[in-house]
């Protein structure tokens, strides 16, 4: 294989396991939604990285992205329909719940402290 032969083989290789990676972590949160117990989820995430341990023998390339793609696919399908968000993450139920005040608002904290009348 000559050297412009193995960079480009190389450069795919590590795009594939980026997208693997970038698919196993997204079906591992995901897996947290459907889950409701620690020990359901536990199973879940078991079986989730049996599934991508399957096929960690393949080195044939195409056969390698048309396994990511079908994996890809799958987690579309069957992706969680209400997922958990963080409440204060973007898109949250208190995400800009108390939004700082317009500008020109002066909010003065001197709770009990009366000026002295002289």
């Amino acid at each position: 294989m000559s050297f412009l032969g193995n960079a480009g083989y190389l450069a795919r290789r590590a795009a594939q396991k980026e997208r693997v990676r970038i698919l196993y972590r997204r079906a591992l949160k995901d897996t947290l939604n459907w889950a409701v117990h620690r020990h359901l989820f536990y199973q879940d995430a078991s079986e989730l990285r049996e599934k991508f341990d399957a096929n960690k023998h393949v080195e044939d390339l195409d056969t390698i992205d048309k396994l990511i793609d079908e994996a890809e696919a799958h987690f579309e399908k069957w992706r969680h329909p209400d997922p958990y968000i963080v409440p204060w993450a973007p898109g949250g139920s208190k995400f800009t719940r108390n939004p700082p005040p317009p500008s020109g608002i002066e909010i003065v904290y001197d709770y009990g402290k009366e000026e002295a009348e002289a």
